[in-house]
């Protein structure tokens, strides 16, 4: 029998609910071993991550004001970062992570979010071999001038995976405006040039 690859998460939130809740969710992943650290403030962080860096830092959003994960990132260029949510959170504060959890997820969805939060390549690969299927999809979504709600709604999927997966896009071909992915999405026959025209114009 293969044994499970080991895991070192740490989860920082002030709420003991939250921490222990999503602990004990990460258990019924059969792939991995977690080895689970809980971390109740900013302080401790710092600390732990010097001290006994993770593989992966889930923190809520809200725990993270004032910190800069940007310099967190390149101090510990392999860590994986996502962000665990229990309402709506601003687009801008989830730019910065590789996932968001939601309270709301099960645990299936929080399993998969995990994996390919962990499992994803530090170097990015050639921009079109890069963008999954679904991806695409949303590049679609986008550029029709979809909302992440409408886009949740249309792909039966969260608005934080929305958030997730858009974020991606603008990392792997570098273009951060509509008009820009509008123009790669009709270059790459992803939508017909009639349905975006409004967007181009």
């Amino acid at each position: 029998m293969k044994s499970k690859e080991d895991i070192k998460v740490a989860i920082a939130d002030g709420s003991v609910i939250m921490r222990s809740g999503l602990a004990s969710v990460l258990k019924h992943f059969s792939e991995f071993n977690f080895r689970i650290n809980e971390i109740t403030n900013q302080e401790a962080l710092t600390i732990f991550l010097r001290l006994h860096t993770p593989d992966l830092l889930i923190i809520n959003p809200l725990f993270a004001i004032g910190m800069n994960l940007a310099t967190i990132r390149k101090t510990y260029p392999s860590l994986k970062i996502a962000a665990l949510t229990s309402s709506l959170i601003d687009n801008q504060l989830l730019s910065d992570y590789d996932t968001t959890i939601s309270i709301n997820d099960d645990i299936e969805t929080i399993c998969s979010k995990i994996k390919e939060a962990v499992n994803e390549p530090d170097e990015e690969s050639s921009e079109q071999d890069a963008l999954s299927a679904r991806e695409k999809e949303i590049i679609g979504c986008v550029v029709k001038g979809m909302t992440n709600k409408a886009i949740a709604d249309t792909l039966s999927i969260s608005i934080y995976t929305v958030i997730t997966h858009r974020r991606n896009i603008s990392r792997k071909l570098q273009i951060h405006s509509t008009a820009g992915l509008a123009i790669y999405a009709i270059a790459n026959n992803l939508v017909n040039i009639e349905d975006i025209k409004d967007v181009i114009n």
